[in-house]
């Protein structure tokens, strides 16, 4: 199932290094797209960005394998940027400018 992590900076560090993190998950109601937008954003607003990852129990360790994007809100319209699970360091370059 489609489950919708809010994460913060140092739990993207964590997967990118291999560990496993357990944010906290949000599923849709159904698999209509509204509700999946509604999971999403709701998860946006519980974390620094959106892990959007496949599991079979929503409450299960994560690891970087098992996210297939990222969403975040980039300048601060509200509006959820989409980043490749390859692109995780433009993502932490994002959420920690220098």
């Amino acid at each position: 199932m489609r489950v919708y992590l809010a994460v913060e900076a140092d739990e993207l560090t964590a997967l990118g290094a291999g560990a496993t993190v357990t944010p906290t998950a949000f599923v849709a109601a159904s698999e209509d797209e509204e509700d999946e937008l509604a999971a999403l954003e709701e998860a946006a607003e519980h974390g620094a960005a959106v892990a959007a990852a496949e599991l079979d129990d929503p409450d299960a360790p994560v690891r970087l394998a098992d996210v297939v994007s990222f969403h975040l809100d980039v300048d601060g319209s509200g509006d959820l940027a989409w980043y490749a699970t390859q692109e995780l360091d433009a993502v932490l370059r994002i959420l920690r400018p220098s």
